[in-house]
């Protein structure tokens, strides 16, 4: 008899077992996947006042993702990009408001990233076709060691338009990991002049390509 009910509490005990697994996995890819994950699993991005704007733009946008940058994610929800710190060319502390006023290809890059060689001229020529005084590109460096290795590779690929950034504390990464904009290298995010996400792009883009270029100025389009 005893027997019998240990048996008959088997099965509720493998449903108690298996209920937790899942709620630990939930939790497990909210940790992993961020923001993103929960946003597809119904849990909406709260709007941030004032990025409204940068949510109409991506809709206008929206024709115009296709070949090169078909990857590109145009936002749907009004989301400010958050204040990130990394530090300029002469080694001084700067900021992403700093860029207030002017639309931002904002991208996070390494030596050690095979995609971020081919990225960075294509990112440098993009530099030299467009007007920066609406417009620039703020590749930010995340690399951790030799601080010379970077520049070497600066000249090895031939950069001549690009102004450098760097950040060896990785704290920018790990700020757009936090807010699910940062899963791996290269990563990019189209911003516009308040502050807002227009777009996003994991992964590498031809920067240069007449439709990246159509983007970025149908994006500079008052």
């Amino acid at each position: 008899m005893n027997e019998s009910r240990s048996e008959a509490r088997k099965p509720r005990l493998w449903r108690t077992v298996f209920i937790a697994a899942l709620a630990g996995a939930a939790a497990g890819l909210a940790a992993v996947y961020g923001i993103d994950a929960l946003q597809r699993n119904g849990t909406p991005v709260q709007a941030d006042a004032g990025c409204e704007p940068a949510v109409a733009a991506a809709r206008r946008l929206r024709p115009l993702v296709r070949g090169e940058i078909a990857a590109l994610t145009l936002s749907e929800t009004p989301r400010r990009v958050p204040d990130l710190s990394f530090r300029n060319g002469d080694g001084k502390p700067a900021h992403l408001a700093d860029f207030r006023g002017r639309t931002v290809l904002l991208n996070l890059w390494a030596t050690w990233c095979v995609p971020c060689r081919k990225e960075m001229p294509a990112l440098d020529r993009l530099v030299g076709r467009m007007d920066g005084k609406d417009f620039a590109v703020v590749a930010v460096n995340i690399d951790t060691g030799d601080p010379a290795k970077p520049h070497k590779f600066w000249s090895d690929v031939g950069i001549k338009n690009l102004a450098y950034y760097d950040d060896p504390s990785t704290g920018a990464f790990q700020e757009l990991k936090r807010v699910g904009r940062a899963v791996g290298l290269p990563t990019s995010i189209l911003v516009d002049g308040a502050g807002c996400e227009i777009g996003y792009l994991a992964g590498p883009a031809e920067w240069s390509s007449e439709e990246a270029v159509a983007l970025v100025q149908a994006a500079l389009a008052k």
